[in-house]
């Protein structure tokens, strides 16, 4: 992981913590290299989750080191969730690596997973927001003192001024849990609202992550995400998908992407698995 707090607490004694993989202002080349030459010895392979909002030399530092240590041993996997997603997705994870799954596998149940996981915010203006698309009609209302916005990013995205009358933005269609991160916003709104109208089971709440306030273009604000808790249930999920082995660097993969050299399966093949898990119509959590 690229920043301790989006390493979350372990959900039991059996989940591992994550490594930091430090930036280039904290740490040389040398001492990256080194620390990531004693995890493949440790473990055998890493698999890395950055989110997409990375400083770009923090992510050309991940390549060098890679490149450096010329393995192929090193998952580098940049996720497109707002920070708080990003650090539920890296826990679920954390829980499947000490399951009977390939590092491979692992690294490609990234993608899936993330599809699983409805990552919004509460927001008091959305005049400097651009990572969901904003009216004008919108941005307007946003300088009207005391509107507040809940923005869904993924994994469909959704943006709802609430009000009276207002219907919170649609969530999950499955049982899941919901993270929150409170920033400079008192607003009860996710709590009280927005969980039981998604029927989460339980409420949780983390430290904001210090990146949040620029991914959403303001520090008042509740971030959350509602997630797939249950380890057995991402256990299912994950084994219930067909396993290719990558023609390029021959690791384990489900999904249509692998997950280490980002290679696509063949044509052929994708035209073969037409009906995969990672279509939409596929992606419906194990009935229990």
């Amino acid at each position: 992981m690229t920043s301790a707090d989006l390493v979350l607490p372990p959900t039991d004694q059996q989940t591992p913590t994550a490594a930091l993989l430090q930036s280039p202002d904290d740490q040389s080349l040398e001492m990256a290299i080194g620390d990531m030459h004693v995890l493949l010895e440790q473990h055998g392979y890493v698999v890395a989750v950055y989110p997409s909002g990375i400083a770009p030399a923090h992510e050309r530092r991940l390549y060098s080191v890679r490149s450096v240590l010329e393995s192929d041993r090193i998952a580098l996997l940049k996720v497109d969730l707002p920070p708080l997603g990003v650090a539920v997705l890296v826990r679920q994870l954390r829980q499947l690596s000490i399951c009977d799954f390939s590092p491979g596998v692992v690294a490609s149940a990234a993608r899936l997973l993330s599809h699983y996981v409805h990552a919004g915010a509460l927001l008091h203006s959305v005049t400097k927001f651009d990572r969901v698309p904003v009216d004008l009609r919108t941005h307007a209302k946003s300088w009207v003192p005391g509107s507040q916005f809940a923005v869904v990013a993924g994994p469909e995205s959704q943006l709802v001024r609430i009000g009276p009358k207002s219907d919170p933005p649609t969530g999950p269609e499955f049982p899941t849990d919901l993270m929150t991160a409170k920033g400079q916003s008192q607003s009860e709104w996710v709590k009280q609202t927005l969980g039981p109208a998604w029927k989460v089971q339980s409420i949780h709440e983390a430290p904001l992550p210090s990146d949040s306030p620029a991914w959403w273009g303001t520090g008042k604000l509740v971030e959350f995400a509602a997630y797939l808790p249950d380890i057995s249930v991402l256990y299912q999920l994950v084994s219930s998908v067909r396993r290719e082995i990558c023609h390029w660097c021959r690791m384990e993969l489900i999904g249509d992407l692998c997950g280490f050299c980002s290679s696509p399966l063949p044509a052929a093949e994708n035209r073969m698995h037409s009906a995969g898990v990672l279509s939409h119509e596929a992606l419906a959590p194990p009935q229990s």
